[in-house]
């Protein structure tokens, strides 16, 4: 396989996983699937991790999204959203 083949698998591989975590976090279905609302969302997260409050807000999501993932593992359920 070419090189740019396997980076454009690579490339799609990840969009997917991406694709995947706004589902499994709820975001689809809390939006009725709206577009709009997914990316303003996700642009103000940009904004937040940009701002002062960057380094704090990373740390926190960071932790609630592992202990979430471990959740999930441990009880082979989803894990608390809030």
């Amino acid at each position: 396989m070419r090189t740019w083949q396997v980076e454009r698998r690579k490339r799609t591989r990840h969009l997917i996983e991406l694709g995947g975590l706004t589902v499994k976090a709820g975001i689809i279905e809390l939006t009725n699937d709206d577009r709009a609302t997914i990316y303003g969302a996700l642009l103000w997260v940009a904004a937040k991790l940009q701002s002062h409050e960057g380094e704090h807000v990373r740390d926190l999501w960071a932790a609630k999204g592992k202990q979430a993932f471990d959740a999930e593992r441990d009880h082979g359920q989803k894990g608390e959203w809030t």
